[in-house]
């Protein structure tokens, strides 16, 4: 592979434009074995293509990411993921009701699947979803291939939702980045499994919530599960800021940055209005923001648990277990 332009005075990775040049230099590395962050409508993925397990190899060394946590494939419609995961009625309809989107489904992986075993960390499932973001789109079309792509930052830290996030997280451990902008959704995507007994469960909370998910598959739900890694996002600490977190705070102490929502403003919010969508699409820029502030602590007002608010609080409850 041709290595990527770095700027010698920092080594970052090379910033490719959202345009065709990009998308077809963005492939060119990804079907080499290079790793190229890329933008989708939940956070920025740290990609390269699943088949190999050498490209895959340079994910887990990036990220420092512990080898028993598994990868979620990418891939560009649902044909292309009955290829790699056994599909019944219940993915079917999953599928035809929030794909593309941000969905995650772990399913059974098919016997000869062309998917390193690095990917699935050994397990006889595979964690898939079919992306919305157009520049992961495109890029998926431009390679012909697969993707793994965890989030784009340092294995526990706050996810990425801007190109800058993951310069500032990963800088020359990667090859290059697709500069899409800021990310729409801005916390993960809903991983469901599907269990052979008919009941399904929430690995891990997402945009899509759990009434949702229901609507297309009863009321036979598990309780959301803690315990058995089968898919990223499930470790007890994660999305570190690095600094102690202490959630529903009412008011800053001397020492803290406080995270506001709603009535409590806080050095910066979430939402003014008390939006729970608006405050998931800031929720990790804002935690990188405190992250780099003078304070050696943060606070974080309280958020609603119910919808998308069930999601942010399962993601502050991780930060604060750093």
């Amino acid at each position: 592979m041709e290595p990527a332009k770095m700027d010698p005075a920092d080594a970052r990775p090379a910033r490719l434009a959202a345009d065709a040049a990009g998308f077809a230099r963005a492939a060119t590395i990804l079907v080499a074995g290079g790793l190229v962050a890329l933008p989708t409508e939940t956070v920025y993925g740290l990609a390269a293509r699943a088949d190999s397990a050498d490209a895959v190899a340079t994910i887990y060394r990036a990220k420092g990411r512990p080898s028993f946590n598994p990868l979620i494939v990418h891939v560009p419609d649902c044909a292309a993921a009955e290829r790699l995961a056994a599909f019944d009625a219940r993915a079917r309809l999953l599928a035809q009701r929030f794909w593309p989107g941000p969905l995650t489904m772990v399913l059974p992986l098919l016997p000869g699947a062309a998917i390193a075993s690095s990917v699935t960390a050994g397990l006889a499932t595979i964690a898939i979803r079919v992306p919305a973001h157009p520049v992961m789109r495109a890029v998926l079309t431009a390679c012909g291939l697969p993707l793994a792509a965890p989030s784009a930052n340092r294995s526990g830290a706050v996810s990425p939702t801007t190109a800058e996030h993951v310069v500032a997280s990963l800088g020359a451990r990667i090859d290059a980045v697709v500069d899409g902008g800021a990310c729409a959704a801005g916390i993960e995507s809903t991983i469901v499994a599907l269990r052979d007994d008919g009941s399904w469960q929430i690995l891990r909370p997402g945009p899509i919530g759990h009434d949702a998910l229901a609507e297309v598959l009863g009321t036979s739900a598990l309780a959301v599960t803690d315990h058995a890694i089968e898919a990223p996002g499930q470790l007890a600490s994660h999305y570190a800021p690095g600094k102690p977190v202490r959630l529903d705070a009412l008011e800053a102490a001397a020492d803290e940055f406080l995270i506001g929502f709603g009535a409590i403003s806080g050095h910066a919010s979430l939402s003014p209005r008390g939006d729970p969508a608006e405050a998931a699409s800031r929720l990790y820029a804002l935690l990188h923001r405190a992250a780099a502030a003078p304070e050696p602590r943060i606070a974080i007002a309280p958020i609603p648990d119910h919808g998308i608010g069930t999601a942010i609080n399962d993601r502050l409850r991780r930060a604060a277990a750093g």
